[in-house]
């Protein structure tokens, strides 16, 4: 199961391991099963403190298998193979169950500690999502911390059947004690938040009570990481208020045109960002969204949690979203046959009939992934020929279970009243309204700036942009702003942190020609 290269690095892992790990696997005859034995039988083989149970006649799902101390009761149970995205997370679980400590905040690991009640997680994820091991790795810390949390990954195209009865129609969705808790990305910070009520006003009161910075960077994407380090190297006062560190670039898979690093990731590519903002004095407030900015000589960044803070400068990196159709049923049946990201959602559409909305790159990509999974993708482009480069263009054409409809309007996605079940377009040029049924449409037509919460303050474009100028100042003195929530063109992570460094270099710059402001003001 595991080769060579694999083999030495899980060994070198191991090594840190200091308490025995008993893997107890629930198996029958299939080949799932087989491949699950021979993993588990792989890593007992590379450290003497972990063993193997076999089991055939138990109720847990099969193939399945639990990490934990021998003898108690396990916590954590993996339904499916993890490998692929979910290598590291049974990594760290067999790490964190033999005694290495977790890399979290004190405080946070404290609270999960203390969390009472009765909490059983289920977490339905696919083999090719990047947004499910974050999920899943928070989870299983929180299980192996709390003894009153269990957690089991559940691989959706493996389940299929457990999908369908569930109606799972995307990853990562999470239930607790057998009820939704949430879908989509989601930190440990967050999961806590949700599970701790009081935490919310707490951190709010925290972040509140702190005095005013020199440069406050609202965001934590690639533009907003460049502009927190090119300050605080200036030995400024700096802070970093964002909703999720990493923002867009979580969402990203393969990363092959960042230059000097011939191929990354999305959560890579974050976590990168985020270790090296940590190695400077900078101070990050997490689960912050921005909802309002009061200009002043001290300008005041507002946050939904009831937060607020002030700064002598302030960088807006906000990023974008993905960009929606609009057209009835897409609010409805989001995350019941809508979807956004194929790499995630792909999987659980295995064999069935779905759409791609959007020519492009983005679009053309998607739809070529989606091929190699599905029975059938039917791509719709509004224009009259795809926008994609002409390398992914041939090879869309090439596969033959893919229809391009061009010309075409979505005008509404329908369903069954629990999930989708077809797909209603214009042909803009006879005007007919077509009908295709299918289980799921992936929307890719581009993104939208987080910026709605600024109008009326900054100047914006008319697609909703920050306004720049060279040096990154928006209209509003001592505002500056960098990537995808600006004007600049070219939506990419590299443009990102340079137009990042830049506004950075522009507020400090501000700040140096601006008069001394009383820290009380």
């Amino acid at each position: 199961m595991l080769d060579a290269n694999l083999k030495t690095q899980l060994k070198g892992y191991l090594e840190r391991v200091s308490e025995p790990i008993e893997l107890v696997a629930s198996v029958d005859d299939s080949n799932a099963s087989r491949e699950t034995l021979e993993l588990l039988n792989d890593m007992a083989g590379l450290s003497g403190l972990i063993t193997v149970l076999v089991r055939r006649d138990d109720a847990e799902r099969k193939p399945s298998f639990s990490v934990g101390s021998p003898g108690a009761k396990p916590r954590i149970r993996f339904a499916g193979l993890p490998m692929g995205h979910e290598f590291t997370s049974l990594v760290l679980a067999l790490l964190q169950s033999g005694g290495y400590p977790p890399k979290a905040d004190a405080d946070l690991l404290n609270q999960i500690r203390s969390l009472a009640g009765h909490f059983v997680f289920e977490t339905y994820i696919s083999l090719t999502c990047q947004n499910c091991p974050d999920v899943v790795q928070a989870l299983n810390l929180m299980a192996v911390l709390n003894p009153n949390i269990r957690h089991t990954m559940i691989d959706g195209a493996l389940f299929q059947e457990e999908v369908n009865q569930r109606q799972i129609m995307a990853v990562p969705t999470v239930l607790l004690n057998g009820a939704a808790f949430g879908q989509g990305r989601m930190s440990l910070e967050e999961i806590v938040a949700k599970l701790d009520t009081g935490a919310v006003t707490r951190e709010a009161e925290k972040v509140s009570a702190k005095a005013p910075f020199d440069v406050l960077v609202v965001g934590g994407g690639p533009a907003g990481a460049a502009a927190a380090i090119y300050a605080a190297r200036k030995g400024i006062l700096t802070g970093v208020a964002s909703e999720r560190f990493g923002g867009q670039v979580l969402d990203t898979l393969a990363i092959e045109n960042f230059i000097s690093v011939g191929e990354t990731d999305g959560p890579k590519l974050a976590m990168a960002l985020e270790q090296h903002v940590k190695s400077y004095d900078v101070d990050i407030m997490n689960l912050q969204r921005a909802v309002a900015l009061i200009p002043g000589d001290l300008i005041e960044i507002q946050f939904d949690s009831g937060a607020s803070v002030k700064s002598k400068s302030v960088i807006l990196a906000t990023g974008a979203r993905w960009r929606e159709i609009n057209v009835p049923g897409e609010k409805e049946y989001r995350n019941r046959g809508v979807a956004y990201c194929p790499h995630c959602d792909g999987p659980l559409f295995k064999g069935k009939h779905v759409a791609v909305i959007g020519g492009g790159n983005s679009g053309v990509e998607a739809a070529i992934d989606l091929a190699g999974v599905v029975s059938h993708v039917t791509l719709v482009e509004y224009d009259a020929q795809l926008r994609a480069d002409a390398v992914l263009t041939r090879k869309l054409h090439s596969l033959s279970n893919v229809t391009v409809i061009t010309s075409a309007q979505a005008t509404e996605i329908t369903g069954d009243g629990q999930r989708v079940n077809a797909l209603h377009y214009k042909d803009r040029q006879s005007g007919a309204v077509n009908n295709v049924e299918l289980a799921g449409v992936f929307i890719q037509i581009g993104l939208v700036p987080n910026t709605d919460w600024l109008k009326g303050v900054v100047k914006l474009s008319p697609r909703g942009e920050i306004e720049v100028d060279a040096r990154g100042q928006t209209s509003v003195p001592g505002v500056f702003a960098a990537g995808d929530c600006t004007t600049v063109p070219f939506k990419q992570i590299i443009i990102a942190m340079g137009e990042g460094a830049k506004a950075s270099l522009g507020a400090f710059d501000h700040l140096i020609r601006s008069p001394v402001v009383s820290k009380a003001a």
